[in-house]
């Protein structure tokens, strides 16, 4: 009897001889898959009891006593830190294997000839799910232009890829739950789309630096639609290897800032500044944000800290927004393949649409 379908990716039971024998290579796929569920078992196991771990370490490995600032700041990094790098390696893992179904190239082809509205919406929406970043805006703006996707089209695919950032939605959902996490996603995507929309109605093209539209774009073989399911799970823990070895440090210098937040900045002063009763609390979020330099993991745990003291869940959302897509290490990358008008329009309807939603946020929730 052979169990699982034509790619074989379970067909681990068989009779022996001939064709009928399961191959190495599906037995080793079953195998991978096996030891993933054995994985993700003991996963939930140690990260429901990272509370008492952080208690413990805290009260009863240092000598730190209990209802002091010290003492909620260090129990606050040291539950973090497990738990956001654990949410961390799950998360860039399960992205990594959604990632292998896609390649520069298919993304391309997928945008260009499509009506410009829907060009933005599938943008937008494939932003979500493929594996770029802010810096690498320069070979993919370069790409999108060069193959004739709508200048409008390619923005809302370049602000969504960071804005909603895939591991940002994991991290959120697990650090404050998923209205939060929904919220960001909602808003992320109608910034890009809008955004793209209304640069495409600009007509802005002609700000395009002028040796990027004198490029061939050129096309290249998507290898990644033939990888087996082992190949897809090596690519994932390849993500992982990659992702978190160079994140790591920004996701604890931000745990860091959160425990500090968290355990010595009053709710009273925090409120005051970051609530909802400050009209302009709204926009010195934006004006702080911009020259962070800080990608969407690095920020979450300052988020949650910022959330945890009382600060007013839009301007919280307006902070990250303009941290995540209008970071200034983002315009100085765009500077070279866009001319100083444009990278100002950009700023200005993304900048637009983030205080928007933290205005809008403020007075709905």
């Amino acid at each position: 009897m052979k169990v699982g379908g034509e790619n074989g990716v379970c067909a681990c039971v068989g009779r022996g001889g001939g064709k009928q024998r399961p191959s190495a290579r599906n037995g080793a796929t079953c195998l991978w898959f096996g030891l993933g569920g054995a994985g993700l078992y003991l996963w939930w196991m140690i990260y429901g009891r990272l509370s008492a771990f952080s208690r413990f370490v805290t009260y009863r490995v240092l000598p730190v006593q209990p209802e002091t600032h010290l003492g909620s700041a260090l129990e606050f990094f040291f539950y973090d830190t497990p738990k956001v790098m654990m949410l961390l390696l799950l998360v860039v893992f399960g992205v990594g294997i959604v990632r292998s179904f896609f390649t520069p190239e298919k993304t391309r082809d997928v945008l260009s000839g499509k009506s410009e509205f829907i060009g933005n919406i599938l943008a937008a929406l494939l932003g979500i799910v493929t594996p770029f970043c802010s810096c690498s805006a320069v070979p993919l703006f370069i790409g999108f232009v060069t193959a004739g996707v709508p200048l409008g089209v390619t923005f809302s695919f370049l602000i969504s890829a960071p804005m909603v950032n895939e591991i940002a939605l994991g991290l959120l959902y697990g650090l404050v739950g998923w209205k939060v996490a929904a919220l960001y996603m909602g808003t992320g995507l109608a910034i890009a789309i809008i955004s793209g929309w209304v640069i495409g109605r600009l007509h802005l093209e002609r700000y395009i630096e002028d040796w990027v539209s004198e490029l061939d774009g050129g096309s290249a073989q998507d290898e990644k639609q033939r990888l087996t399911w082992r190949a897809r799970i090596i690519y994932g823990r390849d993500a992982v290897r990659e992702i978190v070895g160079r994140i790591w440090i920004y996701v604890l210098l931000g745990i860091a800032v959160g425990a500090g937040i968290h355990g010595y900045v009053p709710e009273s002063f925090m409120a005051s500044i970051m609530g909802k009763g400050a009209w302009w609390s709204v926009p010195l979020a934006v004006v702080i944000g911009v020259p962070m330099y800080s990608n969407a993991a690095g920020i979450i745990p300052v988020v949650e800290a910022l959330l945890g003291k009382g600060a007013a869940l839009g301007t919280v959302l307006a902070f990250m927004m303009s941290v995540i897509a209008l970071s200034m290490p983002e315009m100085v990358i765009l500077r070279k393949v866009l001319k100083p008008r444009l990278i100002a329009a950009f700023i200005g309807v993304v900048g637009g649409g983030i205080l928007l939603v933290g205005y809008l946020f403020n007075v709905v929730i």
